[in-house]
This record gives structure tokens, C-alpha cells and sequence, in this order.
């Protein structure tokens, strides 16, 4: 008969080596917990002791208890048994860190009053020890009435001491520990009569301890300002005793854990100067430290685009391999098509942007496991804070630069959910590497031409500083209405510099590659195959014949041509049927329908259908614009003969051969703010586990993108005339 598994829950400060410790009990054996309603994800894992299975849950990194929203309410819940989609863990672990106990020891406190066994694990002993520090366990464990053990998550040491104690604690009774003064428990206990069935003793001292906290936040909207009232009169009680809120828990819980630390924990006279205080002088000072900052930034980025690009292009490589495979295995008609340009290249496009996102997240776990993520957090901060935000949302949005669904899966870093969806919302507005190609044709085909030499690269950079100047105000204008909210207290503990783990990175590189395959890949492959199927129906044209059959009577033709000349007329024959194909098709007959609305900004129906059909992905655009202008395939060889195509045409156009220079512009800033990415959506989506948010998302890029394209142009049309 198997053994019944029990359950531990991980609990500590951020920067404790919770996750470490977490990583090296489970191994590869985890896997992650969601929970209806929030945002939050619990790693869940397993191990066994003793020949006995162990279920392991790692809760988010936590400074307290005291819960100020619904994701932080689930650690809460979730440790009290109130989760119906867990049991109440059987034994609680506690990650402290050796050189910071005092501090780390606060959170303890409150954990040993749950009344469920806590195993406290004293991490990083050798950091401490570098310190000058030394801590007695077995006296810590005496003075503090819980088993203690000394590890070093990172190496493994101690962890069999561990894990022995666990099996020990585990289905044992433990008291609770009662540090608070006697009076706060008498006010407590009268909560907890009143609001029996919404209040368990512990939630009882939270809602009277935590002013402004989750639980009096959902219990004054439960039972209205009665509840309001009698927690004032509550809290004035104890501030006439001596006992004012919430001073009294802070100097009550340290208090204990001085005497607790007195005995067990011995420290130098004098606090060593280590190398993390000297680095910490130049990478934290307020102007070297942002230099040296950008730097380090700029190296990341620039890394990303040169390490990927080769990557990336044997994945381009191998779409276009395996899609001439299909294309040379199977007959012209719809399931070739389907196949080869809808599933293919669908799935192609997605997965072509897999190393970006494992070169960054692979630089980001460097960062973050050396420690230096959190000083550039630190340095950030007050540029963020005037926008309603804090220094975690900087990293986040900076990813967005390289691609906006890691930046968006980085956001799980910000504890407050306004500040987490705020910058979920802005991060898509800034400049990605989707946006290039479109940024390279127009730019190209308009600005180089007879313009000083510097002018392009100054576009370019003006086009990635829209992202930046625009996001931080987006989010300022929703922190101030849909999400309004003080901006929160940043808080964030400066850990001890050491060396990356190479099994920790891999593993994030992994893990972050296989949930953009896994959440965005299904997503973008179905709205590619949408695309194909607009603009493949229908596939005859007037007279009944297939297209499909035209194309390839015309390239058969083409292929036996002994003039030169004649064969790149049969070729562009087969281009202009292609293109007759794309104007008939539905995306086509749409684009015709919607050109009023498109001319305000400038553009024919041609941009509009361009424009529609890259909506799903960003870089549909280049190869639709090659196809309506009538150059087949837009590959590297055909990119100069397109620019050309594009400034030709427009040059005949009555209002493009005028207003080229504004039409380009217009074109490049609807797509620098417009929201053309059905991954990042599906990403939203599921960071935020409502469909609104992407839905409002998509509905104010697009506006502000249509509004900002139409300013351009008709002030660039202003300028032209009074010019010439």
C-alpha cells in the first residue's frame, strides 16, 4: 500500500533561496498551480523522504502576511486550508537568510501562528559566515521552540538533515505562538464571534492589524460600514490601552525575535565591509550606477539581436524547407495552401522568435540569480513612480523592446496587481522586433533617396522613442482611472552578489520557451490559418478558371523561356496574377469596402488590406504589400525591387505622389502604437485570466494608433503645402 503523501509549503522573504531550495527538493518533477480568479502561480512539486511521497508548493515571495490583494490572499488562504483546490499543508517551511535573520524571522513569527508545524531552514550560512557571522541552530531551535537546520540551497548541503526534519514535523501538533499583547487578542477574539463564519482567529488579527488590508477591504464590502465602524472602535481601544495600530505588531513580533537571536546568533562588533558593499557604492550610486546600468541594458539588447539572428534564420530556413516540401509533395489546390502557407509558415512565424525569447530570459536569469536585477529595480525607481508606477515595471517593459510576450510574462515580479496590470497594458506600445520590417521598407523606400545620410538612422530611433515616451504616460492616465490605485511603497531587499547557477538558467530558458510555444503558438497558427483563408477565397476569377491553374500555366511557361527577358515578363505575369488573386479575395473585397475610413490617413485600399492582414502578426505586412504590388515572395533579393515598386506606385497615386513622406510616417506610427499581435493577446489573456483586458488592450491601441496616424498625416500634409 502507498503511503499517503504530505504536503510542505515553501514560505520566505524575496531573495531567501526559496526557489533554489524549492528546485533542489523537487528536481524535475514540478509542474505549475493556477487558482481561479487571480493571477498568481504556485510551483508545485514532488519529492519523497524516507520512501514516503512529499508534495511541495512554493508560494510567492512574501515580507509578511498581511495580504493587500486577492493574489496575495491566496498564500493566506492557501496556508489555512481555505483553498478548495488544495488540502491545508501538513507542514510549513520556513526560508530564512543567515545574514539577515532579524528581519527574515518576522514572517516566522506570524507562520507559528497558524498552528500547522514550521520547519525553519536557515539559508546562505556561508554568506553569513563571509560576514562574520555565526549562527547556533540548536540554540535557535531551543529559544525558539521550532526544529531548525543550516543549509545551503544552492550546493545542497543539509538538505537530508531537512528533509528528516520535515518527516518528523510532518502530522505533529504544534502550538501557536502568541507574541502579541494579550489586549490585541481579546479584540481578536470578539471579531472572530461575530464574523465566525468569514473569520478564522488568524484572519481575525489580520483584519484588525492590516488598516487598508485585503480582508478589510472584502468584509466592509460584505457587511457595509458596520463592520467599518466596529473596527475603529476596536483599534481606538487599543491605541488608549498603549497598543496603536499597526506600530504595536512590529515592536511586539521584534522584540521576540531579539530575545529569540540573543543566544543563538553572534555577530562582529564592527560589520565587515564586503565586496557586495563595494560594488553596491558604484552600481547603486545615482549617476554611475545608471550609466553603468544602460550599459549592461544596452549589451543585453544588442546580444539578443546578434545572438538570435543566426538561430533565427536556420528556423526561417527549415519553414521554408519543409513548406517546399509540401508545396513539391502535393498538387495545387486548398489543403497545399492550407498546409504550406497557413500551418507552415503559420507555426514558422511563431517559432522564429524562440531564441529571443531564450536569450533574454536566459540574460534576465543571469541578472536576477547574481543579484543585479534588484539594484536596477532600485535605480529605476524614481523614474517610474512618476508615472504611477515603481522600479519593477521598468525590466518588463525594457524586454518589450526584443518582443512584448516575455516583457509580459516578466510582470510576475510586480506584486501589486494595478501596477502588474498597468504595465501588462503598456508594454505592447513599445517598439518590437515585429515592427522592424516595416520600419526598414518605408524608410528605406522614402528617406534615403536625396536625404541627408543621418536621416534614416534618426528615424529609426524616433520610431522606438514613441514606445518610450508613450507607455509611461498611458499608464500614468490608467493608474489615474481604470487601475487608480497610490503607487505602492517600493520595497525590495538588496541580496548578496554571487555567482549564477547554470542548471537555474537553463531551466528558465526552458520553461520560458515552452510556454510561448505552448500559450502563443496555438493561437497565432489559428489566426494564420483566418488569414490564408481570406486571402486564398475565392480562388477563381471571373471567367471560372483557378488562379492556382494560371500560376502555374504562366511559371511553366516562364521556366522554358530561353530569353532572359522573356522570362522575367512571363514572371511578372505570374506576380500580376497573384495580385489580381489577393484584390479579389475576401481580405481584398474588405480592404476596397473599409478605403474610406483608411483615407484620412493617407492611405488606399491597398495599405489597408496590408495593414488588416498583419493584424494576427506584425510582419504579415511585408509579404502581403510584395504580393498586392505585385512582387511575389518578398525575400532579401526582391526587398530593393518592392521599395522601389511601392515609391513607383505611390508616385502615380494623386495623393501619395505629393504626400509620400506623410503617407510613410503615418504607416510607420500606426504600427509603432497599433496592437497587431495575436500572441501578445492570447499572452494578456492569460496573465490577467479575463478576456477583457486584451479586448480593451486591442480597442485603445488601435484608436490611439488610428488618431496619432491621422495627426501625422494631416499636419505632414500641412507642412508639404506650406513648403511647396
Amino acid at each position: 500500500m502507498t503511503a499517503k503523501p504530505f504536503i510542505v509549503a515553501l514560505v520566505g522573504n524575496p531573495n531567501a533561496g526559496k526557489s533554489t531550495l524549492f528546485n533542489a527538493l523537487s528536481g524535475l518533477r514540478q509542474h505549475v498551480g493556477n487558482y481561479p480568479g487571480v493571477t498568481v502561480e504556485l510551483k508545485k512539486g514532488s519529492t519523497t523522504i524516507g520512501g514516503r511521497p512529499v508534495e511541495l508548493i512554493d508560494l510567492p515571495g512574501t515580507y509578511s502576511l498581511a495580504a493587500r490583494s486577492p493574489d496575495e490572499m491566496v498564500a493566506v488562504d492557501l496556508l489555512l486550508g481555505r483553498c478548495p483546490e488544495e488540502p491545508r499543508p501538513d507542514v510549513i517551511l520556513a526560508i530564512v537568510d543567515a545574514s539577515n535573520l532579524e528581519r527574515h524571522l518576522y514572517l516566522t513569527t506570524q507562520l507559528m501562528e497558524l498552528g500547522t508545524p514550521v520547519v525553519l531552514a536557515v539559508n546562505m550560512v556561508d554568506v553569513a559566515k563571509k560576514q562574520g557571522i555565526a549562527v547556533d541552530v540548536e540554540k535557535l531551535s531551543q529559544s525558539a521552540g521550532l526544529p531548525v537546520v543550516a543549509i545551503q540551497a544552492n550546493t545542497g548541503a543539509g538538505l537530508d538533515k531537512l528533509k528528516a526534519a520535515l518527516a518528523e514535523a510532518a502530522g505533529q501538533k504544534s502550538p501557536t505562538l502568541a507574541v502579541l499583547p494579550p489586549v490585541i487578542h481579546t479584540e481578536a477574539d470578539a471579531l472572530h464571534q461575530t464574523y465566525n463564519g468569514d473569520l478564522p482567529p488568524f484572519l481575525a488579527r489580520r483584519l484588525l492589524l492590516d488598516v487598508g488590508g485585503y480582508a478589510e477591504k472584502w468584509l466592509t464590502e460584505k457587511h457595509g460600514p458596520s463592520l467599518k465602524a466596529t473596527l475603529d472602535s476596536a483599534r481606538q481601544r487599543l491605541i488608549d490601552a498603549g497598543h496603536p495600530i499597526p506600530a504595536a505588531e512590529a515592536k511586539a513580533r521584534y522584540g521576540w525575535i531579539r530575545q529569540v537571536a540573543a543566544t543563538a546568533v553572534t555577530k562582529p562588533s564592527v560589520r565587515a565591509v564586503t565586496a557586495t558593499d563595494k560594488l553596491d557604492k558604484v552600481l547603486t550610486h545615482k549617476v554611475w550606477g545608471t550609466l553603468i546600468f544602460l550599459a549592461v541594458m544596452f549589451f543585453v539588447f544588442q546580444a539578443i539581436f546578434v545572438a538570435a539572428d543566426v538561430p533565427m534564420g536556420w528556423i526561417d530556413d527549415a519553414t521554408g524547407w519543409v513548406a517546399g516540401g509540401v508545396e513539391s509533395a502535393m498538387s495545387a489546390g486548398p489543403l497545399r495552401s492550407l498546409l504550406a502557407d497557413g500551418v507552415v509558415k503559420g507555426v514558422g512565424g511563431v517559432i522564429k522568435f524562440l531564441p529571443q525569447i531564450l536569450f533574454l530570459f536566459g540574460f534576465i536569469a543571469v541578472l536576477e540569480d547574481c543579484g543585479y536585477m534588484a539594484r536596477a529595480a532600485f535605480l529605476m525607481d524614481k523614474v517610474m513612480s512618476r508615472c504611477g508606477l515603481n522600479g519593477k515595471s521598468f525590466i518588463p517593459l525594457l524586454s518589450s523592446v526584443a518582443c512584448a510576450i516575455p516583457g509580459i510574462m516578466a510582470t510576475r515580479v510586480i506584486e501589486n496587481r494595478r501596477d502588474r496590470f498597468a504595465t501588462i497594458l503598456v508594454a505592447p506600445l513599445m517598439s518590437c522586433s515585429a515592427r522592424l520590417p516595416v520600419y526598414s521598407l518605408l524608410i528605406a523606400a522614402f528617406l534615403t533617396k536625396d536625404r541627408p545620410f543621418w536621416l534614416p538612422g534618426l528615424m529609426l530611433f524616433a520610431m522606438y522613442l514613441i514606445g518610450f515616451v508613450v507607455a509611461p504616460l498611458v499608464a500614468l492616465l490608467l493608474k489615474r482611472t481604470l487601475l487608480r490605485g497610490d503607487t505602492p511603497v517600493f520595497v525590495m531587499e538588496l541580496p548578496q552578489y554571487k555567482r549564477p547557477s547554470l542548471r537555474l538558467i537553463v531551466r528558465r530558458m526552458i520553461e520560458a520557451g515552452w510556454a510561448f510555444v505552448r500559450r502563443a503558438g496555438t493561437i497565432i497558427l489559428a489566426s494564420m490559418v483566418l488569414i490564408w483563408a481570406l486571402l486564398y477565397f475565392p480562388h477563381t476569377d471571373a471567367a471560372g478558371q483557378k488562379y492556382e491553374d494560371r500560376i502555374a500555366e504562366v511559371s511553366e511557361q516562364a521556366e522554358k523561356a530561353a530569353v532572359e527577358e522573356e522570362k522575367e515578363k512571363l514572371e511578372q505575369q505570374a506576380n500580376e496574377i497573384r495580385g489580381e488573386w489577393k484584390r479579389n479575395s475576401l481580405l481584398g473585397q474588405a480592404g476596397l469596402a473599409m478605403e474610406p475610413a483608411f483615407r484620412p490617413l493617407g492611405w488606399d485600399w491597398q495599405i489597408g488590406v496590408a495593414v488588416l492582414a498583419s493584424f494576427p502578426a506584425r510582419e504579415v505586412i511585408v509579404g502581403t504589400l510584395s504580393i498586392l504590388y505585385d512582387e511575389g515572395d518578398a525575400d532579401d533579393e526582391k526587398q530593393e525591387r518592392l521599395q522601389n515598386k511601392i515609391a513607383s506606385r505611390w508616385a502615380d497615386d494623386p495623393v501619395r505622389s505629393k504626400y509620400g513622406v506623410p503617407v510613410a510616417l503615418s504607416v510607420m506610427v500606426f504600427f509603432a502604437l497599433c496592437c497587431q499581435c495575436a500572441s501578445t493577446l492570447a499572452v494578456i489573456r492569460r496573465e490577467t485570466r479575463s478576456w477583457w483586458w486584451p479586448a480593451f488592450t486591442f480597442v485603445y491601441m488601435t484608436a490611439l494608433a488610428y488618431v496619432a496616424a491621422l495627426v501625422v498625416f494631416q499636419v505632414g500634409r500641412v507642412i508639404v503645402d506650406a513648403l511647396g
